[in-house]
């Protein structure tokens, strides 16, 4: 065997999951080249192509995002009866064919159902596609997340650059072809997804139809009667912040309260995905257990106030102490990122019953998409308010890592791994 055939072996047999693990990647990595293609270039779609106005699109983005926050909870609460591969799959036909519907019509109302049905399809993959990769990486899942985050950064990185191409073009054609790479990626994470071995949650096991067998269970812990989750995951929406600090907040910041050069943007958001790309799975082996991973909101607490400290310095300088706080608010907002991503996924898990995983996990997904609406309206806010107001926000997000760091210690007195190994059985 080749020198090369055996880095690949070994580069294989390091990837937890074993074949299932290696299908979550590659359907992340289609799912992120399809985005990367798409999420750029929707605004301009809707205001170019269809023809709508300003205020229309705003609106149509903001009610078809606010719909879509239901699919999380819903594809949890799904996922802990039906088996999660056909559920995933079938969720990824709604978001393609809500795609290919938008080539259908320029008509404001129908382009609004289509997109938030899209939206739905979306949010509830997500939820089913952490909850699939925690179950069969089990005790790795901290560090297959982080290989997972790599590949994501990677795909969104192709399809960006892809889509810069085809915009480059300026027609009515190239944007449909966007759209429809972006429903054909859909289509291939759907037969992807049937590939995979279903799995079971923990405690139950899977026959060889893939329906879930045993004993029947007591009633399942409901997530919204449990307050310490609801509050953790209230915690956890403010801890997304830092994508809409910088989609929103840092361009923002750039241009009106700073001398730094304009195109400094574009360039900070390639330092954030070069440092996810190098550096998330090294950072992983900080997060491998429930206790090791509630420490890590400390050092995470310390990244948000130093990130907010140097956006709010780049505001008190010229050009270059302007573009080096930048350029160090960038780096501290990327760790949090990372930081963030790996005691997240740790902590929303082990928190949940095994029971009834996907229900928390749905529950848990309103985080992520609540930061959508509230994000950037914190971001915006900051830039309007000035220098003070980015201290502030970099202290609210500083104690609130430390509120979830006290909630999480009380909830869980004990360092352990709750994902317990997983029993497949083939009749």
């Amino acid at each position: 065997m080749s020198t090369t055939s055996t880095r690949a072996a070994a580069l294989r047999a390091r990837i937890p999951g074993g074949p299932d693990g290696r299908r979550v990647l590659v359907i992340s990595l289609v799912d992120k080249i399809g985005t990367g293609l798409w999420a750029g270039t929707a605004v301009l779609y809707f205001s170019t192509v269809a023809g709508l106005g300003l205020a229309q699109v705003g609106l149509l983005i903001a009610v078809s995002g606010g719909i879509g926050i239901a699919g999380a909870p819903l594809a949890g609460r799904a996922a802990d009866s039906i088996p999660v591969t056909r559920l995933s799959a079938c969720l990824h036909l709604v978001r393609a064919a809500a795609a290919l519907a938008l080539l259908t019509t320029h008509d404001f109302w129908l382009l609004l159902a289509y997109s938030a049905v899209g939206s739905l399809g979306d949010r509830g993959a997500n939820v089913t596609t952490k909850l699939y990769a925690a179950r069969i990486a089990g005790p790795d899942r901290v560090r297959f997340q982080a290989l997972n985050r790599t590949v994501m950064n990677i795909g969104f990185g192709i399809g960006g650059l892809a889509a810069a191409g085809a915009l480059a073009l300026g027609t009515t054609g190239a944007y449909r072809a966007l759209l429809l790479g972006d429903a054909l990626s859909y289509l291939a994470m759907a037969a992807l997804t049937l590939r995979c071995t279903e799995t079971a949650a923990p405690g139950k096991v899977v026959t060889g139809s893939g329906d879930p067998a045993g004993p029947p269970a007591a009633r399942p812990a409901s997530p919204w009667r449990d307050r310490t989750y609801l509050l953790y995951t209230l915690t956890e929406t403010a801890l997304f912040f830092d994508d809409a600090i910088f989609k929103v907040g840092i361009p923002l910041w750039i241009i009106h309260a700073t001398e730094a050069p304009h195109g400094l943007a574009p360039l900070l958001m390639v330092l954030n995905n070069v440092l996810v790309v190098l550096c998330q799975v090294p950072l992983a082996r900080y997060g491998t257990s429930t206790d090791a991973a509630r420490r890590l909101l400390r050092p995470l607490a310390a990244s948000f106030g130093l990130g907010c400290a140097a956006l709010a310095a780049a505001a008190l300088g010229g050009p270059w102490t302007a573009t080096a706080a930048l350029v160090v608010a960038a780096a501290a907002l990327t760790f949090a990122e990372m930081v963030h991503a790996v005691a997240s996924w740790e902590l929303s898990l082990a928190l949940a019953p095994d029971e009834a995983q996907g229900a928390y996990l749905g529950v848990h997904g309103l985080a992520a998409a609540g930061q959508r609406s509230l994000g950037p309206l914190a971001a915006t806010a900051a830039v309007a308010a000035g220098p003070l107001a980015w201290a502030a926000l970099g202290a609210a997000l500083a104690l609130t890592c430390l509120g979830q760091d006290r909630l999480v210690r009380t909830a869980l007195p004990g360092p352990a791994l709750s994902v317990p190994p997983i029993t497949v059985r083939n009749n």
